[in-house]
């Protein structure tokens, strides 16, 4: 059972998909928690089972930023950690010096290097440490794990993202992290992409899809789409690779507003955010990304035009 007050060693605010397993890993591994979250199926869900004296919860980010040195924010987006931080009851407002948080969502980076200024005028500091990984690799504690910021705050979370994490890679200043991922995920959307559209066309052929897989998987086509999503999740119909759609879509325009801060003209990008905007629509924000490919079945043509 979860205690009601007692402090603990790390904050953790934001219990949905990946941040309750996140949750559930650090307790698992011998951390104790002061946990947030507004949702009360969340917080009881994090309560069952929980080890006696290793769980408290805060009615509000303050009262986990007045407990905690080090807070964990697993967000779905930068407003809602905006909110979180800066709104009432919020966490910066309350940082004690030298404390330190960790945004472990997916966030824009020019918002997160505004919220690290925030945390600097106080003393402490804000660092980014996106994940990538599934659900499943969240609860056994093997997700990767990218963080941006300097050697002092990732030393003082290094511990907690080694419990959670079995890669992890520092990309630079604050910021990077989150640029990183939105990026890297930008790269999985178009494999994804070339990979469902080629198969698309595999198939009016009438080609043995299987065996088309296994033709991209061992020449230059492989990507990692076409390793862990087409036989195990289109072929099949399963549909359940373990990331929503509506989140592919969150870091397609995060990549974007990197491709507007930078100047680039990303015509790739711009093809798709057109097409995952258009499926969003179609199938909505938790449908699974390989269900693009039930969407292109259908609508591609329509906005590839």
């Amino acid at each position: 059972m979860a205690s009601d007050a007692a402090p603990a060693t790390i904050g953790f605010i934001g219990l949905g998909m990946m941040g309750l397993p996140m949750a559930r890993c650090l307790l698992a591994k011998g951390f104790s928690l002061v946990a947030c979250d507004s949702a009360e199926a969340a917080r009881a869900a994090l309560a069952e089972d929980a080890p006696e004296g290793r769980l408290a919860f805060a009615p509000s980010p303050s009262g986990v930023a007045e407990l905690c040195n080090l807070t964990l924010l697993m967000l779905p987006n930068s407003d809602i950690v905006a909110q979180v931080a800066e709104g009432e009851g919020g966490l910066l407002p309350a940082l004690r010096e030298g404390s330190v948080v960790v945004d472990m969502g997916s966030s824009i980076p020019a918002e997160t290097r505004r919220l690290a200024q925030v945390a600097a005028a106080r003393g402490a500091s804000l660092i980014d440490a996106p994940v990538s990984g599934s659900v499943v690799k969240a609860r056994a504690g093997t997700l990767a794990i990218m963080i941006g910021g300097d050697d002092a705050a990732f030393a003082a979370a290094e511990a907690a993202m080694r419990a959670m994490g079995e890669k992890i890679i520092r990309t630079g200043p604050v910021g990077s992290a989150h640029a990183v991922k939105a990026l890297n995920n930008y790269v999985y959307a178009a494999g994804l992409l070339a990979a469902t559209e080629a198969l698309q066309m595999a198939d009016k052929l009438g080609l043995d899809l299987k065996v088309f897989t296994d033709v991209l998987n061992a020449s230059s086509g492989r990507n990692v789409a076409t390793e862990t999503k087409l036989r195990q999740e289109i072929i099949s119909g399963r549909y359940a690779g373990g990331f929503q759609l509506g989140l592919m879509r969150k870091d397609l325009e995060t990549a974007g507003a990197i491709a507007t801060e930078t100047g680039i003209d990303a015509e790739a990008l711009a093809l798709c955010r057109r097409i995952w905007e258009a499926a969003l629509g179609e199938l909505g924000p938790k449908a699974d990304n390989t269900e693009l490919h039930r969407f292109l079945a259908g609508k591609g043509e329509k906005v590839t035009s």
